[in-house]
């Protein structure tokens, strides 16, 4: 099973910024695993990132952990060392896309147009990052790109919630969906391990709902 495969399984994955990875990466990835959600994308917004991504790989090593926000070759390299499985970028860089497959590491980035899915697709993708999704006609959007790029697959990033996260999951060209509605900055820092674990647990209901 590819790990595209494996996220979409799990439908919905938590995008991190941890400022304090020593610090809050374990108990974090053992508050969504509890949550049924044993995925995490850890974005380089936050310094650190490749410090929580090696972490969270090496004390859990079934769950599926990958770097987000990655713009630069040596963001790549970073998370690469740090054992990431997946990349994730905001935009569609043909270098960077290009990089991540001469490294053989699947990479989701952010494509909204015809265009941007066609040059990805040019490149070998198949499955791509929508971001950000609210912003850019939401699921109305993806609908219409679903029509002539049917054989796609899209990862909405961007305002979704647990409000529109069954909607989302309910059209046959989402895998998955990307949020941090589970791990916002105030739950973290305030250790709210037990609420970001329920908040997940509501998600993986809702996906469980949704492809049963």
């Amino acid at each position: 099973m590819t790990v595209a495969d494996r996220i979409s399984k799990i439908g919905v994955v938590p995008v991190i910024k941890l400022e304090r990875p020593e610090e809050d990466a374990l108990p974090l990835a053992k508050a969504l695993i509890d949550g049924g959600l044993p995925v995490a994308e850890l974005t380089f917004r936050a310094e650190g990132a490749d410090k929580a991504i090696k972490l969270m790989r090496e004390k859990y090593p079934d769950m599926i952990v990958g770097a987000g926000t990655v713009l630069y070759e040596e963001q790549v390299d970073k998370a690469l060392a740090a054992g990431a499985q997946f990349i994730v970028s905001p935009g569609f860089n043909p270098a960077i896309v290009a990089y991540c497959n001469e490294k053989n590491v699947p990479i989701f980035p952010g494509c909204v147009t015809p265009t941007e899915i066609e040059a990805a697709h040019a490149l070998g993708l198949t499955t791509f990052k929508f971001f950000p999704a609210q912003q850019y006609g939401g699921l109305a959007t993806i609908k219409a790109l679903s029509a002539p790029y049917h054989q796609f697959q899209f990862m909405p990033t961007g305002g979704v919630s647990l409000d529109n996260l069954k909607e989302y999951l309910s059209h046959k060209s989402v895998c998955a969906v990307g949020g941090s509605f589970m791990v916002k900055d105030t739950l973290i820092n305030g250790k709210k391990w037990e609420e970001i674990t329920a908040i997940s647990r509501k998600a993986a209901d809702i996906v469980a709902e949704v492809r049963c």
